[in-house]
């Protein structure tokens, strides 16, 4: 039975998602309770926490573990952190939302499987797409055979800024930029299971910054074991704003997803038509940041929703390090079907 009392939620991670994740779980979700905030850089938690009127702050995360009027925890934190803050949160008893990748490489996130299945707790992983306008219906025609057999895919993210290239790590565009592309096609190919990569990725924004390790642009070419292949691009720089879309063509037909517009307005005039795109993922995906953290409430609540969990987690993962492997070899790179499903 859905239990309908409020869920008390710590935050841990004060940074530019975490702030965007704390304001939705204080002053969106009506189940929900933003009850502390975890951040290690002094005054970041204690700043976020007074701006939204939460009287817990803390620099020490293992004391918001430790804290047992939590019900779930919410992790924003760098992702190298990720599967170490998962394993905490689990032997702690939590309920745990975290942001993507789970880990970052596939040992990495059985340790997470195992931690969330041994301690029997809700796990969720922060694929925003699958609750984006547009991208559940369109699975939903495409499992319904609506599409056909699926052919071709395509999933893209641009960014619509590079603002400081020092700060991107070596194959953040594979592990945390194209994961969510990499998701996305396989939440539009149910059932399907990658079998081959092939990467191609360069710095074209920020060239100077290539030795460091930048990657900023990539296309990548996956093969499914349906016979679908299916493209994923990225790039850090569209002026035009905040792009991600996905479009799906089968036997009988094709669907679409997104849209760059932040509203349903158009401007008709002398230069022709003009439209207001979304500038940041926290503008354009709002909506998405909302119904994934509404479903996570839910499901630790007891309510049945569906969302991702580990075995997502491990199948776009597995696709991203297959990009590094294809990048460092110009190769394409086979993907063992066993090896996804563990």
């Amino acid at each position: 039975m859905f239990d309908s009392r409020t869920l008390n939620v710590g935050l841990i991670g004060a940074g530019r998602i975490g702030s965007s994740h704390a304001q939705l779980i204080a002053r969106a979700i009506p189940n929900a309770r933003l009850a502390a905030v975890a951040d290690p850089v002094d005054g970041a938690a204690a700043r976020l926490a007074e701006s939204l009127g939460v009287d817990t702050a803390y620099t020490d995360i293992t004391e918001l573990l430790a804290d047992p009027a939590l019900d779930a925890v919410v992790i924003t934190a760098p992702a190298r952190f990720h599967t170490t803050l998962v394993e905490q949160a689990a032997a702690a008893g939590k309920a745990i939302f975290c942001e993507k990748p789970a880990g970052m490489t596939l040992e990495e996130i059985d340790r997470v499987h195992r931690a969330v299945d041994q301690n029997g707790v809700v796990f969720r992983i922060g694929f925003n797409r699958r609750f984006a306008d547009g991208f559940p219906q369109a699975r939903a025609a495409i499992a319904a055979g609506r599409i056909g057999t699926p052919q071709l895919l395509r999933s893209i993210t641009r960014d619509p800024g590079l603002a400081n290239p020092a700060a991107v790590a070596p194959w953040t565009i594979f592990l945390e930029t194209l994961i969510h592309d990499f998701d996305t096609l396989n939440f539009l190919n149910p059932g399907a299971r990658a079998v081959q990569v092939y990467a191609v990725a360069d710095a074209l924004v920020a060239p100077d910054f290539k030795e460091a390790g930048l990657l900023d642009t990539a296309v990548v070419t996956i093969r499914y074991d349906n016979g679908a292949i299916a493209t994923a691009e990225a790039n850090f720089s569209a002026a035009y704003g905040y792009d991600t879309r996905a479009e799906a063509f089968g036997s009988a037909g094709m669907v679409t997803a997104g849209d760059l517009a932040a509203t349903s307005m158009r401007y008709y005039g002398p230069e022709g038509i003009t439209i207001d795109t979304a500038r940041a993922d926290t503008q354009s995906m709002r909506g998405a940041y909302t119904a994934e953290l509404q479903a996570f409430v839910d499901t630790a609540l007891g309510a049945p929703t569906e969302g991702p969990g580990t075995e997502a987690a491990r199948d776009a993962l597995r696709i991203a390090l297959g990009c590094v492997e294809s990048y460092r070899t110009n190769a394409p790179v086979e993907l063992s079907v066993a090896e996804a499903t563990r």
